[in-house]
């Protein structure tokens, strides 16, 4: 491990802990030569596969994308950075159990039964955009779906 602030290479740890989600270990760290402590998080890479597009075009899967997708469905709406983190590791779960090549609308469809469930103005934002609503019928369509 590098510190961040002399490039050293030798650091030690001072403290380890599984943070709340249990799913990455917290260690505070100790830079051999200048003494500078810092904070790392080791987490087990699960997401690594390929999406299948709708053109059968493939590209690798990236967090960040999905992500920008949601807290843009999720702008001025009560969601915390815990509860995208958590809906994103269970589904990243589950797109690495179903293989190596995940299809683009299993993705979609998954994060729109998340966002359902967390928040359903955010929910009608992403389906609106994932489902590429062409009037205001598609869209009142929806709506009346989430009410029955």
């Amino acid at each position: 491990m590098y510190c961040p602030k002399c490039k050293h290479t030798e650091t030690s740890v001072l403290d380890s802990r599984l943070t709340l989600e249990g799913k990455s270990v917290r260690r505070r760290r100790q830079c051999d030569e200048c003494e500078y402590r810092f904070t790392t998080f080791e987490k087990v890479e699960l997401s690594s596969f390929v999406v299948v597009k709708r053109d059968s075009s493939r590209e690798p899967y990236a967090r960040e994308k999905v992500e920008k997708g949601i807290w843009r469905a999720c702008e001025k709406r009560n969601i915390t950075q815990a509860q995208v983190d958590r809906l994103l590791n269970e589904l990243e779960e589950e797109w690495t159990a179903y293989g190596k090549e995940v299809p683009s609308k299993m993705i979609g469809e998954g994060v729109m039964e998340k966002l359902k469930k967390l928040d359903e103005v955010a929910y009608i934002r992403f389906a609106s955009v994932y489902k590429q609503f062409k009037d205001l019928e598609s869209f009142k369509k929806e709506v009346l779906k989430l009410l029955s």
